[in-house]
């Protein structure tokens, strides 16, 4: 995981630990407040969101934990690695994309950061600037070459 990763990992769990958890009491104390609990749909929400925030506390302490944390500036630059951020151009499409390579739980298509087990990820590490990779995906096959790749 990147400093980065684990650092957004640990807001969140501040997050439900300081204001969604202590949120959630207050409502299912309102919901009492109520009165007849087997009819109280606000009640029941408010059990269904505390289930909720307690298992995502209990599974963002665990990943915490168990995260092995890697600076990617203190990984050799000139290969593609954990933490690169690589530049490719697609042959196919004659687009340049930028990636980033993350762990799992950091990974988000939409920002360009792909999980380093990905298939694009697998195919990409080790690499250097000038190689070709073909990828082949369930959709298509694709042809990057390697324009740049730098660790941030």
């Amino acid at each position: 995981m990147t400093p980065e990763g684990y650092r957004k990992l640990k807001e969140e769990l501040e997050r439900l630990l300081k204001v969604d958890r202590p949120q959630n009491i207050r409502a299912i104390a309102e919901a009492r407040e109520h009165g007849d609990l087997s009819e109280n749909a606000e009640y029941h929400a408010a059990k269904e969101r505390q289930s909720f925030i307690e298992g995502r506390i209990q599974e963002l302490k665990s990943k915490l934990a168990l995260a092995e944390v890697i600076d990617p500036s203190k990984i050799s630059q000139n290969r593609v690695a954990f933490g690169a951020k690589v530049k490719i151009f697609d042959v196919d499409t004659d687009e340049e994309k930028v990636f980033t390579l993350v762990g799992q739980d950091e990974a988000d298509v939409k920002t360009g950061k792909i999980s380093i087990s990905s298939p694009v990820g697998r195919s990409l590490i080790g690499k250097e600037i000038g190689d070709t990779v073909i990828i082949k995906a369930p959709a298509r096959t694709m042809e990057y070459e390697i324009l740049e790749i730098s660790f941030e």
